[in-house]
């Protein structure tokens, strides 16, 4: 099922930025990838996500030629190139921002802008690439300065310095408030927008739900599953319908509807497990009977409900 994903994700895609296949990875003989198979299109927001100890971050150190793959181990391809190969042809192309990212304290921010400008070749203005991150009221302030909302802003704006064609995220609002995390969001939205093709290693399901083009979840070093966050959530096959109803005489009748699955009542309040086809049925069946609830609801499942059932094999 993970192979013909990922090979139903790669014939779709008009232009491949990354190619991974049957990727493996061991430390002092302990497997961390196993057979890892994936492709990421240009222009693409591709989520990586899973649980601690899956293989996501020894996924993109090698992805960026900062790890070697097993001897032997398939094929690595970002941007036609191999990572262990190639990578200093690869470096100019690509960029990166890590978890643990950090700056001097004294360093100011367009001293920092100009620093990662000149490194990198001078490939751009490090005053536009201010105006564009909207730093430019924060040169003068030393890095301990910043918010944290801030400093993700000036790492992202470090991460472009090279006009990356792909850049790596990995953790990137962990710990941020709920303002500064939105804020953040729309910049990395920025950057796609941009034509980066951009990985973004996550655990929040919010957040892959919201940026993710399409979404990889590993557990074990495996690929689970691929695909659009949409396509994930479809996936559990169930929805919750919640409604008042005066009484529950009667609703044990409701599961004569095909799709119809456990049915609750608590507090005046009903509750049913249904497929998403169900729904229009069930709810035409209290109109039949003459109720028409105003707090009729639909719940459908999170893209984290999705991923936990998936990670616990199919249980929620």
């Amino acid at each position: 099922m993970c192979k013909g994903a990922a090979d139903r994700s790669l014939a779709g895609m008009k232009r491949i930025a990354i190619e991974v296949h049957d990727l493996h990875k061991t430390y002092a003989g302990q497997p961390v990838l196993q057979g890892l198979t994936f492709a990421v299109g240009e222009g693409e927001i591709f989520g990586i996500a899973g649980r601690n100890g899956a293989g996501k971050t020894t996924t993109v150190e090698i992805l960026q030629g900062l790890r070697r793959r097993d001897p032997g181990s398939g094929r690595v391809e970002v941007l036609g190139f191999d990572p262990a190969r190639d990578r200093r042809r690869l470096r100019p192309l690509v960029s990166a921002q890590l978890q643990t990212s950090a700056l001097p304290d004294r360093l100011r921010v367009g001293e920092a802008l100009r620093l990662f400008a000149r490194l990198a070749g001078d490939v751009v203005d490090w005053r536009e690439l201010a105006r564009e991150w909207r730093l430019e009221e924060l040169l003068a302030k030393p890095f301990a300065t910043l918010s944290g909302g801030q400093r993700q802003r000036l790492f992202l704006a470090l991460t472009m310095v090279n006009r990356p064609r792909v850049v790596f995220l990995d953790e990137l609002t962990q710990g941020l408030d709920p303002a500064a995390r939105r804020e953040t969001w729309l910049l990395i939205e920025s950057a796609r927008d941009s034509g980066t093709t951009v990985v973004l290693v996550t655990h929040d399901m919010d957040e892959a739900e919201r940026l993710c083009d399409r979404v990889a979840v590993l557990h074990d070093g495996r690929l689970v599953t691929c695909g659009r966050p949409v396509e994930l959530v479809t996936a559990t096959g169930t929805v919750r319908v919640r409604f008042s109803c005066p009484g529950q005489t009667g609703l044990e009748d409701l599961a004569r509807i095909p799709g119809v699955g456990e049915i609750g009542y608590d507090g005046g309040v009903a509750s049913v497990t249904a497929t998403p086809i169900a729904v229009v049925p069930l709810a035409g069946e209290l109109a039949r009977r003459s109720l028409a609830p105003a707090d009729f609801t639909v719940i459908r499942p999170s893209l984290e409900d999705a991923v936990v059932s998936l990670l616990n094999g199919g249980s929620r």
